[in-house]
């Protein structure tokens, strides 16, 4: 049975694994999510958990935009790759420049537009619901 302490566990790994400040390139950091996610759905696999790994997968879809535009630091670099995203120029400068923080820049309209969830998947970030929903149509 996945309780809320292991629930709380999981997702205080994940938030090891998504730290801004852990030094993790990008493929390092999505072979561990992996590793990590795909263990986690299989150990808990009998349990009755999609809304939990749907509301787990949004809150971990933040944490890795916002990993990502962490590593963007300077203003030039994140004009730059929102550019290269599909943003347009005036918004992107805008939001290249936002003093507003990590962890809400992450939360905002335009990181969900250039880092969607089809992005996420192109770059092969794996997600909880995802692997649940693998295991079951298997």
């Amino acid at each position: 049975m996945c309780t809320s302490e292991s629930s709380d566990k999981m997702k205080s790994q994940l938030k090891k694994l998504t730290s801004r400040s852990n030094g993790m390139s990008y493929e390092n950091r999505i072979t561990a999510l992996k590793l990590y996610i795909r263990g986690w759905v299989f150990y808990f696999k009998l349990a009755d958990m999609k809304k939990l790994l749907q509301r787990t997968d949004e809150w971990l879809r933040r944490r890795i935009r916002m990993c990502i535009c962490k590593s963007w630091k300077l203003v030039k670099a994140r004009f730059t790759n929102l550019i290269r995203c599909g943003i347009d120029k005036r918004k992107a400068w805008m939001w290249a420049n936002t003093r507003k923080g990590y962890w809400r820049t992450a939360n905002s309209r335009i990181l969900h537009r250039s880092i969607n969830n089809d992005n996420l998947h192109k770059a092969r970030y794996v997600f909880l619901s995802d692997v649940y929903a693998k295991l079951y149509r298997n």
